[in-house]
């Protein structure tokens, strides 16, 4: 009994003596931005119960962060000057000061619809074809995307570049053009070069490609920006019979992602996957937001539990603005149901647009970025998906395992959350409101025990 007591006495006093749990809240009204909180005691009756266990892990985290699309890094580059732009990178990119800690990026492989003109790294006048790839280039990514991308990589050495074409050259394809068609047959080959000319590239120019996907969204084929469709059997031929093999060979450690589009169409990685030849050289599947349940993820993985998953791209846009609405979106889908879903990173879509929601060329007229850059003046914007991110970014760090988080039988709906255990030990917990009232919690963990009421849409992080 005496052994039991000192135990439990030494048990009551690590509790007491332990750091403090520290709270980051942000409200739909925009008076709490990520801005520093406090718990409470636990009260003996609350909404719900959320309890961590931190001894069953899951998956581990990559990161988080946003696109480098060719407009975003013309806007940064030019519509910033050098001391606003190194403190807005510092910003964005590391956790100095508050900053967000972005520790994961994507690059398009020649143009999107957020670039000023459309372009490949090796175009060629219309009838002629390059299947020897003599005029493959860089230059147009080495004006702002690959210096802008190498600041990022000197600011955060760990940050992970992940890269996506939305097309093809134009002569590789049925239509001779960036816009619409399918690639032919006989350049399935060429293709797989042109990509693995480009991780060769970038990687010259101090840019290290950890992944690539064959084709953004790849059953799309947009009416004014460069875009290709490719099935399934397109899909898994290029990579069983080419790229892959061609990676293997030249021993580059670029990984290979397959699917990179909706949550709508899970069939169509399921598909591909089950090619055995392609099948061994893809490391995980991307996903994007636009249609569909994120619980496709989760779906897939049943089916191929060795592979990752990545959620590539989501963009927030003027089509739900307001934040009450749409920022519980975003946690319950994104940056929570993305990582409950399997993800070990997730992305925005443009890190920076214009107050005219560009540069653009075609595409979407009023998706927004992580922040809006006014070239005219300099100021700096930070939007919702800034906020979103943040109560991820900057607390779980690349490494952290997910943890498990449950709420207890009998509390009320409304509560989405997601937990995570850091490579030093600490337990960090995002806590998403979509009830219409606030909702007072009790949070159990190993040690630990708090409460907290959170608004109505509101987010808030715990750390400790």
């Amino acid at each position: 009994m005496k052994t039991i007591l000192l135990t439990l006495t030494a048990a009551l006093a690590g509790l007491a003596n332990a750091a403090p749990v520290r709270a980051f809240l942000t409200t739909a009204d925009q008076q709490h931005l990520l801005a520093a909180s406090a718990v409470a005691e636990p009260a003996a009756k609350a909404d719900a119960v959320i309890r961590i266990d931190t001894r069953h892990r899951h998956q581990r985290i990559a990161g988080f962060g946003a696109s480098i699309t060719e407009g975003s890094a013309w806007l940064i580059r030019h519509g910033l000057k050098d001391a606003q732009r190194g403190a807005l990178m510092r910003e964005l990119f590391t956790r100095e000061d508050g900053g967000l800690g972005f520790e994961l990026t994507r690059l398009t492989i020649g143009a999107s619809d957020f670039s000023r003109r459309h372009y490949s790294l090796d175009d060629m006048p219309s009838g002629q074809a390059d299947p020897e790839l003599k005029h493959f280039s860089l230059d147009p990514e080495r004006a702002d995307v690959v210096p802008l991308t190498r600041q990022a990589l000197a600011l955060n050495p760990a940050l992970q570049v992940m890269a996506s074409p939305w097309s093809a050259p134009g002569w590789m394809k049925t239509t001779d053009s960036l816009v619409k068609g399918q690639l032919k047959p006989e350049f399935h080959g060429a293709f797989a070069r042109y990509l693995v000319r480009y991780v060769d590239a970038m990687q010259a120019e101090g840019v290290p490609i950890f992944a690539l996907t064959l084709q953004n969204e790849p059953h799309f084929e947009p009416n004014d920006y460069p875009g290709m469709r490719m099935p399934p059997a397109t899909r898994a031929a290029v990579v069983g019979e080419h790229l892959g093999p061609l990676l293997k060979a030249r021993g580059l450690k670029t990984q290979i992602l397959e699917w990179d589009h909706n949550w709508d169409q899970a069939w169509s990685p399921l598909s591909m996957l089950a090619d055995a030849k392609a099948r061994q050289y893809v490391s995980g599947v991307a996903w994007h937001c636009y249609e569909g349940d994120v619980s496709a993820q989760s779906e897939v993985a049943r089916h191929f539990p060795k592979l990752d998953v990545w959620l590539t791209e989501c963009s927030g846009g003027e089509w739900k603005p307001h934040w009450a609405e749409t920022l519980p979106w975003m946690m319950r889908n994104l940056v929570i149901g993305g990582t409950r879903n399997g993800a070990r990173g997730v992305l925005m879509w443009n890190l920076a647009l214009d107050p005219a929601y560009g540069p653009h060329l075609g595409g979407c007229t009023d998706c927004r970025g992580m922040v809006t850059i006014d070239p005219a003046t300099g100021q700096v914007t930070r939007n919702m998906e800034y906020y979103a991110f943040g109560h991820a970014s900057r607390f779980v760090r690349q490494g952290a395992w997910r943890v498990d988080s449950e709420t207890a039988a009998g509390g009320k709906p409304g509560l989405d959350h997601v937990a995570f255990t850091n490579p030093d030990g600490s337990t960090v917990l995002i806590v998403s409101n979509s009830a219409a009232a606030p909702r007072r919690f009790t949070v159990q963990a190993p040690g630990r025990r708090f409460a907290y009421e959170l608004p109505a849409s509101g987010v808030a992080t715990f750390v400790w």
